[in-house]
């Protein structure tokens, strides 16, 4: 199995933990948690600026002397998110679900700046339709390069089945401003139906890096580099959470110059998105 792929640990609790020591860079991480209602779940991050997605269900959270309740959609093709930005310095973050199914995804990255915690509620998250044709897909941007934070951004994608997502390829390696920042990215996947999947894969033009990769709800895929499109398998819609932080607050990428044409093809978007309102 490729390194880059990371399946989950288990069913309930933290079911994803991806630190830098296990992805092996110095910027981003992801844990994923699963609660119950009223179970806890208690964690320090200190040097982490912290973005908590609500994926699914509701809680209260409290850092910093301050509470917040977050969430309401029930899962991710349910709704739009709710999301809590907390600084690098907030110290330890007690998240308490408040319904059953509480899911929450920690986003981090390593930061040195602080700025205000800030609640991000749906009607701030702006949505883009990106792409066209069979390449249409929905972008949630919930943490943008003029974000008041250090280096973190996040969004989520929706790409409907048998659609390509992340396309024309494209990569985020390279420290080339305007035309292109050199950004470590993880993605956290959810599909609409469990027996469901996605592919991935991650290439670079030179060959040193070719996976293709199988993924399944709840799994990780890590990007160090390379280009890294998606294709979403006919009869299932995927979801993925994308965290992100590197050379520059930007989201500058370049594409493939193989594939880079098929831009010009797009005449209309597909009518199935946006997936979530």
């Amino acid at each position: 199995m490729s390194k880059l792929l990371v399946k989950p640990l288990g069913e309930a609790g933290e079911i994803v933990r991806i630190t830098q020591a296990i992805a092996g860079w110095d910027t981003i991480s992801l844990r994923v948690a699963r609660l119950a209602r009223g179970q806890k779940h208690e964690f320090a991050l200190p040097g982490e600026e912290l973005a908590l997605v609500m994926l699914g269900g509701r809680a209260e959270v409290r850092a910093a002397g301050e509470r917040w309740e977050i969430g309401g959609r029930a899962h991710v093709f349910g709704g739009m998110p709710h999301t809590l930005y907390l600084p690098f310095d907030a110290g330890t973050v007690a998240i308490h679900a408040l319904s059953d199914s509480c899911e929450v995804a920690v986003c981090g990255a390593r930061a040195a700046r602080h700025f205000p915690a800030a609640l991000i509620k749906p009607e701030r998250v702006e949505v883009e339709i990106r792409g066209g044709g069979n390449a249409t897909r929905q972008i949630n941007h919930i943490l943008k390069p003029d974000f008041p934070a250090d280096r973190l951004l996040v969004v989520e994608v929706y790409t409907p089945s048998g659609n390509w997502s992340s396309y024309p390829p494209h990569k985020h390696d390279a420290h080339n401003p305007p035309g292109e920042v050199d950004l470590d990215e993880i993605y956290y996947y959810k599909i609409s139906r469990p027996e469901g999947y996605a592919i991935q894969r991650v290439y670079t033009r030179d060959g040193q890096r070719d996976d293709t990769l199988t993924v399944r709800d709840n799994e990780v895929v890590l990007i160090p580099n390379g280009y890294h499109p998606v294709v979403a398998a006919h009869g299932y819609d995927c979801y993925y959470l994308n965290v992100l932080a590197g050379s520059a607050r930007s989201m500058a990428a370049s594409d493939d110059p193989d594939y880079a044409w098929v831009r010009r093809e797009w005449t209309g978007k597909d009518p199935r998105v946006p997936v979530v309102r």
